[in-house]
C-alpha cells in the first residue's frame, strides 16, 4: 500500500529525518513531474514553477526537486525566494501546470516542506496528491526530451504588483507610521515595497535573512520584538508576518497584539459598511467565541471549520463565502486571492481603518476577547476517552455552568497522544476552573 506523505498542509518534516531529504525530494520531483506533466501543452513542454522561503536548506532541495521535474521532461521555473501566496498566483499568471512551495512556514529552520499549487493558485485536488504517492513508486527513466530550466527575474516585480492592485485606485497610506516584522523570511524584499510604494513610513525589522534565522525570536508566532519597537518608534501600528508570508497579526500603537480572530473581524465589518455586506465568515474550531458573538451582533453569519486552511477553504467554497481564517492569522479572502495572503490581508485591514478613520487600538476595541483556556492531557491512549459517560458528563455540566456566555471544545492533538481541552466565556476564573476539572476527568479515563 501507497505511504500517506500529503498531510493537510503538504508534506513538512524534519530536514534530513523521515522523508524530508534530497532522495526523497528528487523522487518526488519526477513523481510529480509525470503526473503533473501530463496535464501540459499539446505539443509542447509542460512547465512547472518552484518557489522557496530562505532557510538554507531550500537550495538544496530546490536543486532535487528541479533535477527530477527536468529528468520526467518538465521545465522549471526558479523563483527564488518568495510569499507563498506569491507561488499561487504566478503559477496562475504564467499558465503552468503546477506551482512549488519549499517552505515550512512558521516553524524553525531546521525544518522543512513541500506544498503544491495547482494551476488555478489552489491546493492539489486529493486525487491529484494520491496519483503523485502512487507514481513515487516508479523507477526514474530520463526522458527523450529533457525539460529546461529558467529563472523568472521579475517575479518580485510582477507579485509587488498584484498586491498593490488589491487596493483600489489612488488608495495611499500617506501619514501611516509602520513597522513591518518581516520574520527573515519570504517577505523580507517584498512587504517593505508595497507598503513604502502605497505611501507609508517603514520601519522594517527581520529582513536580514542568512538560511538560519528565519522566524527566529520574530515574526507572527514570537511579536514581543515588534511590540517593542513599535512603540519605542512611535509607529501607528506594527504588522508581522511568518516565514513564508501567508499569516499576519499586527500590533496596534500601544504594543497591544491584534490577532486573526480580530482581523478577520474588522475586515467583515468593514465589508458590511463599505463593499455592500459580508455573507459570512468562516472560522475554526479555536476561533474565540466574542468573535463569533461580535458577528451575531451584526448579524454576520459565521461557521466553524476544522482547524486547516485547506478546511477553512472547503467550507468557504461549500458556503459560497469569500471570507474565512484563523487565530493564528491566516487569513483567506478569496475575492482578492486564491490563498491565504499575509500583505494583502494586511491592505484589508488597513483599507478598514482609513474608511473607519479610527486608529486600530480603537476600532479593534469594537469585539471583546473572551477569556479562553486551555489544558493539553496527555495519555496513555485517547480511544474511547472522548466517547466516555464520565466525560461527556463534565463536558454537559461545564456548558450548563457557562449557559449561553461561553463553549467547551474537546479535540486530540493530529501529532501527539494528546487532548486538548479549551473552555471559553465571560468569567475567566470560571473558566480556568471549568477546563482544569474537565482536564481530570479526561486524565482519569485516558489513563485508568
Amino acid at each position: 500500500m501507497t505511504r500517506k506523505y500529503f498531510g493537510t498542509d503538504g508534506i513538512r518534516g524534519h530536514v534530513g529525518e523521515g522523508v524530508i531529504t534530497p532522495d526523497f525530494m528528487l523522487r518526488l520531483g519526477y513523481a510529480a513531474g509525470k503526473v503533473l506533466g501530463a496535464k501540459g501543452h499539446a505539443g509542447g513542454h509542460s512547465r512547472i514553477l518552484i518557489g522557496k522561503d530562505t532557510r538554507v536548506s531550500g537550495y538544496m532541495f530546490e536543486a532535487a526537486l528541479q533535477a527530477g521535474l527536468i529528468n520526467a521532461g518538465v521545465d522549471v521555473g526558479l523563483l527564488g525566494p518568495m510569499p507563498t501566496p506569491a507561488i499561487a498566483y504566478l503559477t496562475r499568471t504564467f499558465h503552468a501546470q503546477a506551482g512549488i512551495v519549499i517552505s515550512a512556514s512558521h516553524n524553525p529552520y531546521q525544518d522543512n516542506g513541500i506544498k503544491f499549487f495547482s494551476a488555478d493558485g489552489s491546493k492539489l485536488p486529493d486525487q491529484v496528491e494520491r496519483d503523485i504517492e502512487a507514481a513515487l513508486d516508479l523507477p526514474m527513466e530520463t526522458a527523450e526530451d529533457l525539460g529546461k530550466a529558467w529563472r523568472i527575474d521579475d517575479a518580485v516585480g510582477r507579485y509587488i504588483e498584484f498586491c498593490k492592485a488589491s487596493t483600489p485606485w489612488r488608495y495611499d497610506l500617506e501619514g501611516l507610521k509602520i513597522v513591518l516584522d518581516c520574520a527573515n523570511g519570504a517577505t523580507y524584499h517584498i512587504a517593505p515595497k508595497v507598503f513604502r510604494e502605497l505611501g507609508a513610513e517603514v520601519h522594517a525589522i527581520g529582513v536580514q535573512p542568512d538560511g538560519h534565522n528565519i522566524n527566529l525570536d520574530c515574526g507572527s508566532t514570537k511579536p514581543q520584538q515588534l511590540q517593542k519597537v513599535v512603540v519605542e518608534k512611535g509607529a501607528d501600528l506594527g504588522i508581522a508576518f511568518d516565514g513564508d508570508g501567508d499569516r499576519v497579526m499586527f500590533v496596534d500603537k500601544d504594543g497591544t497584539l491584534i490577532d486573526g480572530d480580530q482581523l478577520l473581524f474588522l475586515i467583515a465589518i468593514h465589508r458590511q459598511q463599505y463593499l455592500g455586506g459580508c455573507n459570512g465568515v468562516v472560522g475554526t474550531q479555536m476561533s474565540n467565541y466574542g468573535f463569533e458573538l461580535a458577528l451575531r451582533d451584526r448579524k454576520i453569519p459565521f461557521a466553524r471549520a476544522k482547524v486547516g486552511d485547506r478546511y477553512v477553504l472547503e467550507l468557504m467554497h461549500s458556503n459560497g463565502w469569500t471570507l474565512g481564517g484563523e487565530s493564528s492569522g491566516h487569513i483567506v479572502c478569496t475575492d482578492a486571492t486564491t490563498t491565504g495572503d499575509g500583505i494583502i490581508s494586511a491592505l484589508q485591514v488597513l483599507r478598514a481603518v482609513s474608511d473607519f478613520g479610527e486608529p486600530l487600538h480603537q476600532l479593534s476595541q469594537r469585539m471583546q476577547m473572551l477569556p479562553q483556556h486551555m489544558i493539553n492531557v496527555r495519555l496513555g491512549s485517547r480511544d474511547g476517552v472522548l466517547e466516555d459517560d464520565r466525560v461527556t458528563a463534565a463536558v454537559a455540566e461545564a456548558e450548563a455552568k457557562l449557559a449561553d456566555s461561553g463553549r467547551v471544545l474537546l479535540r486530540p492533538s493530529g501529532t501527539e497522544p494528546l487532548i486538548r481541552v479549551m473552555v471559553e466565556g465571560k468569567d475567566s476564573a470560571l473558566v480556568e476552573q471549568l477546563a482544569g476539572d474537565i482536564a481530570q476527568v479526561v486524565e482519569q479515563v485516558g489513563n485508568r
